[in-house]
């Protein structure tokens, strides 16, 4: 379009230069959690360091890709530092675009991982919940969710009102999912799936509600649901917004057009 602002999407390198490189080749990874961040580097270090340890046990070969969507905090130092001692942790910047789905999207397709997942960087979502999450996945389901409302999860530092715009975002969602998928969020930011659910999926790339798009258009035969405690925001801000409200009524739009079509077409 004539006049339209570039996006540039580049991996860029942050680790130390003096850093030596690892004395073998990184084993081929198996698992890659995307954490995308706008202005997280009050937590991002915290993040990283938790996540690691918690899946440095399991013995799986994994990669940790920062999306970043330019956020000028010093996001990419505090990274940097990390990955000149772990090359396991990489960081993706994003100039000229914002968006959450679509900065998880771009982190899935610059990695080669069978196994793919997503976590906040604001210590909403617990990384030690990630095992029982391999675990789920290494069971058989196609995608592990960690729940917000499935039994024995909470919600509690949740105002009423927020509460409330959270059932009424769901409530319309739920019809949209296929008879075999039954749960109870599926609006969660937090969740690993098998690769193959999504290979022929472009998903929206503006909002924060990638899981419902994968959902309904992606190959997903099996779900699990893990419950965990919402936890306080640690640092940075909220990036909920009317925008953010807006984009997603706008994919509810489009998934319910695409629902009416296909049954349209049975008729």
């Amino acid at each position: 379009m004539p006049g339209a602002k570039p996006v540039l999407c580049v991996e860029k390198s942050v680790s130390n230069q003096s850093a030596q490189p690892p004395a073998q080749p990184l084993p081929f990874p198996q698992l890659a959690i995307v954490i995308p961040t706008l202005r997280e580097a009050e937590t991002i270090g915290t993040v990283l360091d938790r996540v690691r340890k918690t899946l440095d046990p399991l013995g799986i070969a994994y990669e940790l890709v920062i999306v970043d969507d330019d956020s000028q905090d010093g996001t990419d130092l505090i990274v940097g530092g990390i990955a000149a001692q772990d090359p396991r942790v990489r960081w993706l910047l994003r100039q000229g675009v914002r968006g959450l789905s679509g900065a998880i999207a771009y982190g899935w397709r610059h990695s080669q991982a069978e196994i793919l997942g997503v976590i906040d960087a604001d210590l909403q979502h617990p990384p030690e919940l990630l095992g029982d999450l391999w675990n789920a996945i290494q069971a058989g389901a196609d995608l592990a969710i960690a729940s917000r409302y499935f039994p024995r999860a909470s919600i509690h530092n949740w105002s009423r009102l927020r509460q409330w715009l959270s059932h009424m975002a769901i409530w319309p969602a739920l019809p949209l999912l296929r008879p075999h998928i039954h749960l109870s969020d599926p609006m969660s930011g937090f969740f690993l799936l098998r690769r193959r659910c999504i290979e022929a999926l472009a998903v929206q790339p503006e909002g924060f509600k990638i899981l419902l798009e994968i959902l309904v258009r992606g190959q997903v035969r099996s779900v699990t649901e893990v419950p965990f405690v919402f936890g306080t925001r640690q640092g940075g801000i909220s990036k909920a917004s009317v925008k953010v409200g807006v984009h997603y009524l706008r994919l509810l739009t489009k998934l319910w057009g695409r629902r009416i079509t296909d049954l349209t077409a049975l008729i």
